[in-house]
């Protein structure tokens, strides 16, 4: 028997077990070696051939990875590996590097307990270093970290060992100094990185060798030594001596807690749900033998099976032929098939339990993000919080009518597998319309659609999504039902940045409102009168409506109808149909008619409408234009170069630093003023630019550029080129 296939036997055995299971991610800016170490560490493991380690990139298997040399897929791996005598299962998922798919990062980290973060020794912490961190810790996911190319230091800059230790004291100063930073308070010391301990390891993924403080002890191995061994050009003999999987595993298992701990101090932040349910102590004791809870976060296209969902198994088992619940979706799913990941495999098995990451075929309406489980009645895990947002959208068209409605059936499958993107049908043109986090997100996408699902597309130039907002205080305004029966009195104000972050960190949820009094309590402390806290009646996206009128009749009876009046409203907004962010939408009065017929969703909907329409016109309504930061690295003699082709594009720049020859501009751009940088670039730097972005939030859009942006957009829409005036909502 091969050794790959004596590994698959005993991963099955130890899945049983969790105290001996592991489950970690890769985490990293792009390029800094992530698949190419967990190539080694599959390869070391027995699961491929060692000698194409760091060469196949096995994790890579997609065919748009292999050919832009990067990782768009986050891709799951299981592994065993032996520690002091006992074997391990490691559940590893290799995750994207390219600020366009983020969302995927953010996901995995849903599915793990664990994270290498991999730094490169020459580049040292970048900015998606940071974003990774960041997602890492707001998931409670504990980091180690891995200082990847230590070759290129030595034979590339030509550095001294002294100032190689001064740089990686330097990155792991870096790296803790973002954990102090970002971690939440009861762990933020804790979770301090040891040099000592061996929770830092320093090599190189791509010649397949690793050492740590603890290693160097057992081998008697110094920095002199891995220094004078790179310096000959001898890192074969490195390799054998210090195998990058036997050190990356060792600290993976040594340092990283098993499901059974991590369970009980991850559960309660990311499901709140009632702690002494049943489902609850399931998940946290890992309990195999307890209701099936499972958290969907990947959703993979297999030609052979259909949709694969992935994701980590809290509590219970799953087994072939089960029924189960995608929370919040009518009906049940029949599990189907149940496996496990090595690269491109999936190894079917009878049974999974708690503890572990799972793949599950026939769970046809679970989405990534969903929450399946045995309970129909089960509180839904919290919803995974995205750091980007998708702001660069595409129309896109069948080029043959007789493949319009596989497409729309596609077009669904992609959004379900990846909730970073966003489709929708623009009612006014018929278009479907697909947003992503960037060009390259939607250039992949396209290629999916056309290779994958073997459908020939055609697409708009990518357009920037923009965002509606208010200047300042409305008066109160009313809206009057078409039967003129029923009145609504609105005030619109801009929202504080303080709420705004707290329902993008998920501390005030969005959707339907679970616990009133308790969400109240945290708006007081915010800062929100009483009364407006009290009365909350809806969050959508960033926007708030709050009833603080008195004694209104029949307002109980029409609340649903509101509150749809104001999803409407937030989702276009009167300037440009595009969604509202930052804004408390306050109701303050109305007078309805007494007769249940006459205020009906035909009459309230579009009177609330009006009334909120009617304030934030009548409050500055204005547009916000997403941006970005964007960073270039690039020698020195090229500065001014570059410097010029990000001023050319609205950019600020809000920082430059120097490190010998290499310097990092770091500014922030319009994103709408970014198509096409990537050429330009290249041609303005001869290809020698490194350059990465990411995302910057929303910001006012210049007066200058307020009317004629509005005009473009409604007219691409349909629309009239000019907005509604504000006498056309007091009609």
């Amino acid at each position: 028997m091969g050794r790959k296939e004596d590994n698959i036997k005993k991963a099955i055995v130890i899945m049983d077990k969790p105290e001996l299971i592991r489950n970690i991610g890769i985490a990293a800016h792009i390029d800094h070696g992530k698949t190419t170490l967990s190539d080694n560490l599959i390869a070391g493991a027995g699961m491929m051939s060692e000698e194409l380690a760091g060469k196949q990139l096995v994790l890579d298997f997609d065919e748009q990875e292999q050919n832009r040399g990067i990782t768009i897929n986050a891709a799951n791996a299981s592994m065993v590996h032996e520690f002091h005598g006992k074997d391990y299962l490691i559940n590893l998922i290799d995750t994207p590097g390219h600020v366009d798919f983020g969302g995927d990062v953010t996901r995995a980290m849903r599915a793990v307990d664990g994270c290498v973060i991999l730094v490169c020794a020459v580049e040292g912490v970048m900015p998606q270093t940071e974003t990774v961190i960041r997602q890492a810790l707001k998931e409670f996911v504990k980091p180690i970290l891995f200082i990847n190319k230590v070759d290129r230091l030595i034979n590339e800059l030509q550095v001294t060992p002294e100032q190689m230790q001064e740089r990686f004291i330097k990155i792991i100063r870096q790296v803790n100094e973002l954990i102090e930073k970002m971690a939440p308070e009861e762990i933020k010391d804790e979770w301090q990185l040891n040099v000592e301990d061996g929770q830092v390891a320093f090599g190189s993924s791509y010649h397949n060798w690793a050492i740590s403080v603890p290693f160097m002890k057992k081998t008697n191995m110094t920095f002199k030594d891995i220094y004078d061994f790179c310096k000959n050009d001898d890192q074969k003999t490195l390799a054998k001596k210090l195998p990058v999987h036997q050190i990356i595993l060792d600290m993976v298992i040594h340092h990283m807690p098993d499901p059974k701990i991590t369970q009980k101090y991850r559960i309660p932040q990311i499901w709140h749900g009632e702690t002494d349910s049943v489902d609850g102590k399931t998940m946290n004791e890992c309990n195999k033998k307890g209701p099936t809870i499972f958290m969907v976060t990947k959703i993979w296209m297999d030609p052979h099976a259909g949709e694969v969902a992935t994701g980590r198994l809290f509590g219970g088992t799953i087994k072939k032929g089960q029924e189960l619940t995608t929370i919040g979706m009518p009906g049940t799913n029949r599990v189907q098939q149940v496996g496990f990941f090595i690269g491109p495999d999936r190894i079917p098995v009878d049974e999974i339990v708690a503890g572990n990451i799972a793949a599950v075929t026939g769970l046809k309406n679970a989405i990534a993000g969903s929450t399946v489980a045995t309970n129909p009645e089960m509180e839904a895990f919290e919803k995974i919080i995205h750091i980007s947002e998708p702001v660069v959208t595409v129309a896109v068209e069948a080029k043959h009518m007789k493949d319009l409605p596989k497409l729309i059936e596609v077009l669904h499958i992609i959004a379900k597998a990846d909730p970073s993107i966003v489709v929708e049908i623009n009612q006014e043109t018929g278009e479907h319309l697909m947003s992503g986090m960037g060009e390259l997100h939607l250039e992949i996408t396209e290629y999916r659609i056309e290779k994958e699902h073997g459908i020939e597309i055609q697409s708009s130039e990518p357009i920037v999504v923009y965002r509606e907002t208010v200047g300042g205080k409305s008066k109160t305004f009313e809206g009057k039902s078409p039967n003129k029966h029923n009145h609504f009195f609105i005030e619109v104000e801009p929202l504080s940045p303080e709420f705004i972050n707290a329902i993008r960190d998920g501390t005030i949820p969005t959707g339907k409102i679970k616990n009133a009094k308790e969400l109240a309590r945290k708006m007081i402390d915010l800062g929100m009168e009483k009364v407006e806290a009290r009365g909350l009646y809806a969050v959508v996206g960033t926007n708030i409506l709050t009833n603080v009128s008195k004694g209104v009749q029949y307002l109980h009876e029409t609340r649903e109808l509101v509150i749809e009046a104001f999803q409407e409203a937030m989702k276009q907004g009167p300037r440009s149909r595009e969604p509202v962010m930052g804004v408390k939408v306050r109701l303050v009065d109305a007078k309805l008619h007494e007769d249940a017929i006459h205020r009906g969703p035909a009459q309230v909907i579009p009177a609330v409408r009006t009334a909120i329409y009617g304030a934030i016109v009548s409050a500055d309504n204005i547009l916000l234009e997403p941006k970005q930061i964007v960073f270039v690295n690039i020698p020195q003699d090229l500065m001014g170069n570059v410097s010029r082709e990000v001023q050319q594009r609205r950019a600020n720049v809000e920082d430059i630093t120097q490190d010998r020859e290499i310097v990092m501009i770091r500014a922030k751009a319009p994103i709408a003023e970014m198509f096409g940088f990537a050429s330009s670039i290249r041609s303005a730097t001869q290809g020698r630019a490194l350059w990465t972005t990411e995302f910057a939030g929303f910001e006012k859009l210049p007066v200058e550029l307020q009317d004629s942006i509005t005009r473009n957009i409604r007219t691409r829409k349909g629309l009239k080129p000019e907005p509604n005036p504000l006498s056309y909502y007091q009609a």
